[in-house]
């Protein structure tokens, strides 16, 4: 009996560590470049009643601040879970051109264009179980891994303010993943 009281004291941080979504299990830390991040908060992308996928935001430390994480040139990184059977690449095109339209200035958007470009040419379709890594370091610029495999890396803190604005811009793909991402509920 005692080695089980053990064993389950033992266990409790595991427990405690980590948050499940979906049958997703979203760990409390991540490390990146030798820095710990927590995470911030993680909500579900629905379109039309479909769960498309779980987005969870990693930063050094937590806040409810969008604007601050916006403007901050710190290590950040968003994790993407894809819970829907398939999502095309002219779906994911459309989606990241509506959310850079929608929250990114037109001067900004004409500066951005090629790396914007190049960005989306490392999506192919996407499928229940596959897992995006979105991970800005600053001076390095934005490292995209897709399925476990790095795609690349789209230098400037402008491109990863500007990709990072689709979830916490005036216009996020939806407010209620805004306010999941920024710790709410």
């Amino acid at each position: 009996m005692r080695w089980l009281i053990v064993l389950v004291i033992g266990l409790l941080p595991a427990v405690l560590t980590a948050k499940t979504m979906e049958g997703v299990n979203l760990p409390e830390q991540v490390s990146m470049d030798g820095r710990a991040l927590v995470l911030n908060g993680a909500g579900i992308r629905e379109k039309l009643f479909f769960d498309i996928y779980i987005a969870a935001l990693y930063l050094p430390a937590k806040t409810t601040d969008a604007n601050k994480i916006l403007h901050a040139d710190q290590h950040w990184r968003l994790d993407m879970h894809f819970l829907y059977s398939e999502v095309s690449k002219e779906k994911l095109d459309e989606g990241w051109d509506e959310g850079f339209e929608e929250n990114t200035a037109a001067t900004d958007r004409a500066k951005l264009g090629e790396r914007f470009q190049q960005f989306k040419n490392m999506f192919p379709a996407l499928h229940k179980k596959d897992v995006v890594v979105l991970a800005y370091a600053p001076g390095k610029g934005v490292s995209v891994t897709i399925k476990g495999a790095q795609q690349g890396t789209i230098a400037g803190a402008d491109f990863a303010r500007a990709l990072l604005g689709v979830w916490l811009g005036a216009e996020p793909v939806t407010k209620k993943l805004k306010k999941a991402l920024l710790g709410g509920r």
